[in-house]
């Protein structure tokens, strides 16, 4: 049994001793603390908190005792059911709420859930909040409402409605573009909540033919469901049948968008949001931002448009946070998460779909002609095992030094910049290992230059 507690969530695995897993009392333990600094840090007047979940099989369970939990300490609970995370986050703000609470696990498999965390804005918990609820949970400094401050319940399901409904009135989402191109479209929704409202959006994008694969929202997931390459071999079999224009593929939370070829090949995760910023940043100039590990191809691409890239931390806040210091109208990461402020600050692949279809119609090319047309990088992702008596810091000061020549940024790990190559050093939060992600223009060259790397930290480590 698996729990882990951080700053950007709960997580764990079902079952077992409390303690040792996301089970009912610590459940009780991380809503209760979540709903004490929120009563403390909330500007508004509001009472109401959110509650969405995916369709994991844990899914009622920690529904029930979250909902409970946030009545008993004298919130007034929405539950909007099975809705997506960026759903929810739209719901905290349509509601006018003081937060929310997503329950996923994201792309861990079915055995696992989690509690992601909400501000009044439906935006996740800063790096001090999140520190905060743990240290409340672990000190339980939390106190219960008295009978008569109970906080009600009400069970509202318009809410994946109306999330369509804001992504079809975004000004760049062109409906009768989409409707005329007439795309055959193949998704993948691994059982999750993606496979109740991805038809539902691109019916209401004019898109009439639909083949689905995974859509029963029943928390079976029949693969992985990480939407990676080695994950994905049904849908791209059925890709290379040759029948649809396009497949997209979400995880269970559709906060990230996976696409797929006409000819069954991978489009490229990284890919995802490069397309989406290079069709936003054609009609509305800006800046863009992506994390650290994120492919060069977005600079380039923003480059080319004449405006400024920037990178962040690892990690969604940390974007989020980037991009509102930068004003950038676009960013996310090359996990196929976009973010588009113009709807939300939130990874979104309702909106990264919608804003896809809209830029492949205007193209008026097949998709992997439409790739092609991005500069070609390749990222190889490796990691070094290092004893826990190793200094990892110390050692990243002293690559920092070896390659003191070459472009270096430190906000999170070292990242070394080549000309034609990148470099990126992350220590693990977890474990006693350095994550070492490398990109080139080709997998063999990001490799050699990902070893090379890391024959120094090995050789630094004895």
């Amino acid at each position: 049994m698996t729990l882990i507690k951080s700053i950007s969530g709960i997580r764990g695995t079902i079952g077992g001793q409390a303690g040792e897993g996301l089970n009912p009392l610590d459940i009780v333990k991380f809503t209760s603390a979540y709903a004490t600094l929120i009563r403390k840090t909330c500007k508004s007047t509001s009472n109401k908190i959110v509650v969405g979940r995916d369709a994991r099989i844990s899914g009622k369970m920690v529904n029930n005792v979250v909902v409970g939990t946030l009545m008993g300490m004298g919130y007034d609970v929405v539950d909007i059911g099975l809705a997506s995370t960026p759903t929810t986050e739209l719901a905290v703000t349509m509601e006018g709420a003081c937060g929310g609470i997503i329950l996923t696990a994201s792309h861990n498999p079915k055995q696992w859930n989690a509690l992601k965390l909400l501000n009044e804005y439906g935006e996740f918990l800063n790096a001090a909040e999140g520190e905060e609820v743990l240290r409340i949970a672990e000190a339980e400094e939390f106190t219960f409402a008295e009978v008569d401050s109970l906080g009600s319940y009400r069970e509202d399901l318009s809410y994946n409605q109306k999330h369509i409904d804001s992504v079809l009135a975004l000004k760049l989402v062109d409906v009768e573009a989409i409707r005329k191109a007439n795309f055959k479209v193949a998704i993948d929704c691994v059982n999750s909540v993606g496979g109740i409202v991805l038809p539902d959006l691109l019916k209401a994008l004019g898109v009439t033919q639909v083949e689905k694969l995974f859509c029963e929202p029943d928390g079976h997931f029949p693969h992985n469901p990480e939407p990676l390459e080695k994950n994905l071999q049904d849908i791209m079999n059925l890709m290379k049948k040759g029948n649809n224009d396009v497949a997209f593929v979400v995880d269970p939370d559709v906060d990230r968008l996976a696409i797929i070829c006409e000819d069954g090949a991978m489009y490229g995760e990284e890919y995802t949001l490069v397309s989406v910023a290079d069709y936003v940043l054609k009609h509305t100039p800006g800046n863009t931002v992506s994390n650290l590990s994120s492919t060069r191809a977005l600079r380039d691409v923003t480059r080319k448009y004449g405006q400024t890239y920037n990178a962040s931390a690892v990690g969604e806040v940390n974007v989020v946070t980037k991009m509102k210091a930068t004003n950038a109208v676009i960013g996310g990461e090359g996990n196929g998460g976009v973010i588009y402020p113009e709807s939300h600050y939130g990874r979104d692949a309702l909106v990264g779909i919608a804003l896809f279809l809209s830029h492949l119609a205007h193209e008026g090319k097949k998709v992997s002609e439409l790739r092609a047309t991005y500069p070609p990088y390749f990222i190889a992702k490796n990691k070094v095992e290092l004893t826990p008596a190793i200094d990892v810091d110390a050692i990243l000061t002293k690559v920092k030094e070896i390659y003191a020549k070459e472009e270096i940024n430190d906000i999170d790990g070292v990242k070394i910049d080549f000309p034609d190559k990148w470099v990126h050093l992350r220590k693990s939060n977890t474990e006693p290992i350095i994550r070492v992600y490398s990109e080139a223009s080709t997998m063999e060259a990001a490799d050699e230059i990902g070893l090379q790397i890391m024959k120094v930290i090995e050789e630094l480590a004895k």
